[in-house]
């Protein structure tokens, strides 16, 4: 059946499918919660999304790099529940999604995720190359992801995975671009340890939580979908990246679902982790 726009769109709750409920055409706080505090300067809103794990991942991986000051508090924002509607949440977030986080030490608020990889890397000097060139790789692969996931969640997860109804056009069209950011992937990482070069850098901890686990089925289920294991180097890549320790504790961080041993649903200090595999 043909669809036909109207002249004047107008919103409709019951459509969008699996997550229509937490999606509306305005911005603004729902209804009043203050947001929570703990005890560490860092203090992060999140839910282990792939946005989320990015965050989640650069603090441990800061922490296992020495840098004691990273300690953080990490609240589960319940999109679902609409939780990322809060007054609380909006006042670091008003653009409502997560992760947030504000740094109690500075008193400033850091909003999308690789906008909180980047204040978190200048901020503790780590994972971000300070030569020129180096920097300007990082943040080329940084920048890239954020530009370039969104049509891989938004368009290809939502349409093949989330969407009410399965349409051939759109599943084509985001299929063939989530397969050409891949080959991108692929290719560069043919001649190169990580997406920078030799260092592991906030370009590889923003870009593994998406690309890494839609090659390895963790998000979507569409690894044979998308023939995933024709891209050899970004799967060497992705194995590299899963296996390091921070990476393994990162990702549990704001977890509520799946295997019980792989959630953290909310992470407050070190010792939280010490009941998990």
């Amino acid at each position: 059946m043909t669809y036909t726009p109207a002249k004047v769109w107008t919103w409709d709750a019951a459509n969008g499918g699996e997550f229509a409920s937490i999606n509306r055409p305005v911005s603004g706080a729902t209804h009043d919660k203050d947001r929570p505090k703990g005890k560490h300067p860092l203090q992060l809103y999140s839910l282990a999304t792939p946005n989320g794990v990015k965050v989640t991942v650069m603090l441990e991986e800061l922490l296992a790099a020495g840098h004691v000051g990273a300690e953080y508090d990490a609240w589960l924002i319940k999109i679902t529940e609409g939780a990322q509607f809060s007054s609380g949440f909006v006042e670091v977030n008003p653009n409502s999604k997560i992760p947030a986080l504000f740094d109690e030490d500075t008193g400033l608020r850091v909003f999308e995720s690789g906008a909180i990889l980047l204040y978190l890397a200048e901020k503790f000097g780590a994972f971000l190359p300070t030569d020129l060139a180096g920097r300007t790789e990082s943040l080329n692969w940084l920048f890239w992801l954020q530009g370039s996931a969104p049509y891989l969640g938004g368009g290809f997860g939502h349409f093949y995975k989330y969407a009410p109804e399965k349409f051939e056009y759109p599943i084509d069209r985001f299929t063939m671009e989530a397969k050409r950011q891949l080959d991108v992937l692929d290719k560069t990482l043919a001649d190169r340890r990580y997406l920078a070069g030799d260092d592991y850098t906030i370009a590889d901890i923003a870009t593994a939580p998406w690309y890494g686990a839609v090659v390895k089925g963790i998000v979507y289920d569409a690894a044979e979908f998308l023939d995933a294991a024709s891209y050899t180097h970004v799967n060497r890549w992705a194995d590299e990246v899963f296996a390091r320790p921070a990476f393994m504790r990162g990702k549990m961080v704001n977890r509520a679902w799946g295997d019980e041993d792989e959630q953290l649903p909310e992470r407050h200090d070190a010792s939280d982790f010490d009941a998990k595999p």
